[in-house]
């Protein structure tokens, strides 16, 4: 019999950490495996298949599309690409949209839109500014962006040009910022970095030295856009008008999407020539990412993501008073929650597989809720049986 795990290990090279599972399908919030056994996924591809898998209505825009082209130049007009582009501009801020694959490309699109930017004026206005424990990819560029030394330090030398401040630290941002800054990249809500959302006294500071120094506000909502943290996009909560968003992981349903969204004052700094991307805004992708757009701004879709997260939010409070050892502090918006539960996240994780849980664990200590935003109400009842079933069997043992 054929041991694909096995033959992964041999062909494939080895950077990711997989999990024992083989699976087979997926199906609303779950995945299924060779067995058949049914796991509840609570962390949706890690925030991507926010409609959850095998969606009917999303599979028939994939194979309509699919049936009349699946790539096209972008030396070429795509009615698909184009559509998309137009219900992202009509629902944000944005003039124009650059479409990429993923997530970093669209952090790399921005740095170097930022930077053309900034030469504009002179020469040296190049620097850019981000979070220490932020994350906003992997490729050169990106790389330097994500502020966290762990992923770093075997690339050196990385993107030159580029420093970091202390998330939230007005007096860190205040220090920092000078007449040669061309941009601030800033999740608004850090994923990797922890759950940890940004203040509003931080955002009216940015706003402001903005103005003061003629750089460029970027937001990298890659994981906390479209609906997500209740809102279509997260820095929705603040008095903020970006100059960029950069888009990603569930744009495309499950396809390889992203995008940079622009603002009008803004979207002649890049000319022909000035970057591009063969995939990237690819016709297929663009199909699916229209229904995706479609369905989050669909009326009550939102409200009954705010609704959803509450009843969480409400039940964890509770677990957190009953388990205080075990939970230390809750964080997160909408349908993006952080459980600190200090030394104890991968024997959770551990102990929900063998429940048939999927849990994802980030910066070490906190167990990371991104479930499908049409996850049921019977299927978040399941995971608070089975939370709570190992939050009590810990209990026992300490």
């Amino acid at each position: 019999m054929r041991n694909i795990i096995m033959e992964d290990r041999k062909y494939i090279l080895n950077v990711y950490k997989r999990n024992k599972l083989k699976i087979v399908k997926g199906k609303g919030s779950y995945l299924y495996d060779e067995k058949g056994d049914k796991y509840l996924d609570m962390y949706s591809g890690i925030a991507v298949n926010n409609l959850g898998l095998s969606n009917p209505d999303l599979l028939s825009r994939i194979t309509e599309q699919a049936s009349k082209y699946i790539h096209l130049s972008n030396y070429f007009v795509s009615e698909p690409t184009v559509n998309l582009a137009k219900v992202l501009v009509e629902s944000s801020f944005a003039s124009k949209v650059f479409f990429t694959n993923s997530g970093t490309e669209s952090n790399e699109a921005a740095i170097k839109l930022a930077r053309k930017f900034g030469k504009s004026y002179h020469e040296d206005k190049v620097e850019i500014l981000t979070a220490y424990n932020s994350f906003h990819g992997r490729t050169n560029g990106s790389l330097a962006l994500t502020g966290q030394e762990k992923y770093q330090k075997d690339f050196r030398p990385l993107l030159p040009k580029i420093n970091h401040f202390k998330f939230n630290s007005i007096e860190e941002l205040t220090e920092k910022v000078n007449k040669n800054t061309c941009g601030v990249f800033l999740e608004i809500i850090q994923g990797e970095g922890g759950i940890r959302e940004v203040s509003g006294e931080f955002i009216e500071t940015l706003v402001k030295l903005s103005k003061e120094y003629n750089f460029l506000i970027i937001i990298d909502e890659i994981q906390t856009g479209l609906g997500r943290t209740g809102d279509l996009f997260a820095y929705e909560k603040f008095e903020l008008r970006p100059h960029i968003v950069t888009l990603a992981k569930s744009l495309g349903g499950g396809m390889p999407l992203g995008a940079m969204l622009v603002r009008e004052d803004i979207e002649d700094i890049l000319k022909p020539g000035d970057h591009g991307s063969t995939f990237g805004g690819n016709p297929v992708a663009c199909a699916a990412g229209e229904y995706v757009m479609e369905t989050v701004l669909k009326k009550d879709f939102i409200n009954e993501v705010r609704n959803k997260s509450d009843y969480i939010f409400k039940r964890l409070k509770e677990l957190k008073g009953k388990y205080s050892d075990i939970i230390k502090e809750l964080r997160g918006r909408g349908l993006m929650i952080g459980i600190d539960v200090g030394d104890y996240a991968e024997d959770i994780k551990s102990k929900a597989l063998d429940k048939k849980l999927l849990l994802n664990v980030t910066s070490g200590s906190v167990i990371r809720l991104l479930p499908a935003l049409t996850i049921e109400t019977k299927e978040i009842k399941e995971f608070f049986t089975k939370f709570t079933e190992i939050l009590s069997e810990i209990e026992k043992n300490i």
